[in-house]
């Protein structure tokens, strides 16, 4: 089978598409025909060799895709060859063939397509965990979305208008904000400038009345970070994310206590591996909201397997509005 291979920790130019035996599913695994493989900012860290989790070398990037299940292992009563499926792995899934735990596959419904299914799946679980299971997120609340033009707060954007939220989105340029709204964004922020501290405070109290925001999502760090501390309201919650920024901010605690906000992390795998129903049903959920069209993927671009390269390149520079996919087989 054709597969993009890491041979060494550096640039994605050093990726190369090879072939490769085809993997065999083993106990509790699944072998799946990948029809299309979701592209992320963590695959970036895992080539370059800077991602909590690595791989040995040489190794397969790839974290989600969606398919056909071609072959099961031992043990594996649940999805039989044939079945549609989005799995979520820690590697493999820019290939032909890529294996998958069978607990953390997921159905995937005839209504939902493989692409839609590749480009929603860790960004929209991601917003899913950081917006209800961390943030305890009660219909009508105001939430506030740093990062919104990337594939996990444009999710967040999506996913807390469909549950009700009222929703400001911080994004980094002015062209980002048109799809912001698009994405139902009540209020937009453009965070790239010098007087932020104060003004996406200031900004926000009057989009609220001056309420502030109950809830902070931020995948961003540095200095929106910072700011976006100033802009939760009284019992607020702020969730940290990532640190796309690449600085990795710190608090002064002093300034929880003055306004009671409890700021809280998000590592979404240890839900995945820990907690693989709770997992399911959230996908579930998802693929439900996707139906009803109440969230929709923003997906930048479809590419061939053989233009990997392109998509990463344009990952790396930050040209990418929503999520490239990567299409494989009979769909490239």
């Amino acid at each position: 089978m054709k597969a993009v291979i890491c041979r060494a920790h550096g640039p994605p130019e050093g990726l190369q598409l090879e072939e490769w035996p085809v993997p065999e599913p083993g106990p509790g695994q699944v072998a799946i025909a990948v029809h299309a493989s979701g592209i992320n900012f963590a695959d970036l860290l895992v080539v370059s060799g800077g991602y909590q989790r690595l791989p040995p070398l040489p190794f397969i990037p790839g974290k989600e895709v969606a398919g056909i299940v071609a072959a099961v292992g031992p043990g594996v009563a649940a999805f039989a060859p044939g079945d549609r499926v989005l799995a979520e792995i820690e590697h493999g899934g820019f290939a032909e063939i890529a294996l998958a735990p069978a607990l953390q596959c997921y159905a995937l419904p005839d209504a939902v397509s493989f692409v839609d299914a590749a480009a929603m799946g860790i960004v929209y679980q991601t917003a899913h965990f950081a917006l209800v299971a961390r943030g305890q997120y009660r219909t009508g609340e105001t939430v506030l979305v740093t990062g919104a033009g990337g594939g996990v707060g444009m999710a967040s954007v999506q996913l807390a208008k469909a549950l009700g939220a009222k929703v400001i989105a911080c994004v980094s340029r002015p062209e980002r904000a048109a799809l912001a709204r698009q994405d139902g964004a009540d209020h937009v922020v453009i965070t790239g400038r010098p007087d932020l501290r104060d003004a996406l405070r200031d900004e926000v109290r009057r989009a609220t009345d001056g309420h502030m925001a109950d809830i902070a999502l931020d995948s961003v760090g540095g200095d929106v970070f910072d700011a976006a501390l100033r802009a939760v309201a009284w019992e607020g919650r702020l969730v940290v994310i990532g640190f796309a920024a690449g600085r990795i901010p710190t608090l002064k605690a002093n300034y929880l206590l003055l306004k009671n906000i409890a700021v809280l992390g998000l590592q979404w795998t240890d839900y995945r591996d820990g907690t693989p129903e709770r997992v399911r049903e959230v996908q579930r959920e998802l693929f439900a909201l996707r139906i009803a069209g109440r969230i929709r993927p923003h997906v930048a671009a479809c590419l061939p397997l053989a233009r990997f390269d392109a998509a990463l390149a344009r990952l790396a520079r930050g040209e990418v509005l929503g999520k490239i996919v990567l299409t494989v087989g009979s769909d490239e």
